[in-house]
């Protein structure tokens, strides 16, 4: 069976007006620059789209927008989780998911449940979802990372369940879980910093925040790894990271959203509890932005 999330993937924004209302015009434009730059797949409701900050209204107007957008050019991932299994359990019925190709549902936050119950809460969500789920790990989000064995384990019980979204840089967790996974099942890389290193162990990609802003170099570095022309993926890793690095260091969308406004592709403008970056990295970003994509 082929593998519907394999190559490069983007965390899209969403992008707001100076109301803070969605600005639609911006993501439409955003979403076409992807496609045209050779991204394989989008994720709509990730962490980057500030998704805690949306309504059920935001949320499917998101979702059908992102959908209608891409017109089946690319397939469509959506973000539903939560540290409630029956509200994550409960959105899945809300929202109407027909036409996307895939969730991505993060590891339970603030709860801290053991290893079992981070598994049964999978397994309830992959039995009622309608559609495969991507498991998505990110203890630096969530204070609790999934172990190996909790990962395989539901990789190799629950056939609705097709891959993980790794962004704990546990390397020795990842390279457990590449070594004992199911042929079926995909181990995608939520870091833009190890893009080549887990691609090259047999990942399948990545799921970027900073294809947002460069898309076409994430997607280049992505399929040269993916091709095993690990030269060419690894001169634009290195050439990235200053940026990679400058995206990250006031937080996760700020940084992406403030490179993307220094060369006009949104306006900077989160919702709180975050804020925009700070002057002096809001100025880094744009030099930064400015040689790489010049």
């Amino acid at each position: 069976m082929s593998k519907v999330f394999h190559g490069a993937g983007v965390a899209l924004i969403t992008p707001f007006l100076s109301d803070l209302q969605i600005d639609y015009s911006s993501l439409g434009r955003l979403v076409d620059a992807q496609i045209e730059n050779q991204m394989d797949y989008l994720v709509v409701l990730g962490t980057t789209a500030e998704t805690a900050t949306l309504s059920h209204v935001e949320k499917q107007s998101l979702v059908d927008f992102v959908i209608s957008r891409t017109a089946g050019k690319v397939p469509v991932m959506v973000g539903v989780g939560g540290n409630s299994t029956s509200d994550v359990i409960d959105q899945l019925k809300a929202l109407n998911l027909q036409k996307a190709d895939g969730i991505l549902s993060v590891v339970p936050f603030y709860n801290k449940p053991s290893q079992e119950g981070i598994y049964q809460h999978f397994r309830a969500i992959a039995a009622s979802s309608p559609i495969p789920v991507v498991l998505y790990n990110v203890p630096g989000r969530t204070s609790t990372s999934m172990s190996a064995e909790t990962t395989l384990r539901l990789a190799h019980d629950a056939a609705n369940i097709v891959g993980v979204k790794e962004a704990s840089g546990n390397f020795g967790e990842i390279i457990k879980i590449l070594k004992g996974k199911p042929d079926t099942f995909s181990v995608i890389s939520g870091d833009d910093a190890l893009i080549v290193p887990i691609t090259s162990l047999g990942g399948e990609g990545v799921i970027s925040v900073a294809a947002n802003l460069a898309p076409r170099l994430v997607s280049a570095m992505t399929h040269y790894a993916l091709n095993g022309d690990y030269p060419n993926a690894a001169a634009i890793q290195l050439d990235m990271q200053s940026l990679v690095d400058d995206l990250f260091a006031e937080g996760n969308p700020p940084g992406v959203k403030a490179a993307m406004h220094s060369v006009g592709m949104c306006e900077n403008i989160v919702r709180l509890p975050l804020v925009p970056v700070s002057e002096k990295l809001y100025k880094s970003l744009a030099e930064k932005t400015k040689l790489l994509l010049h």
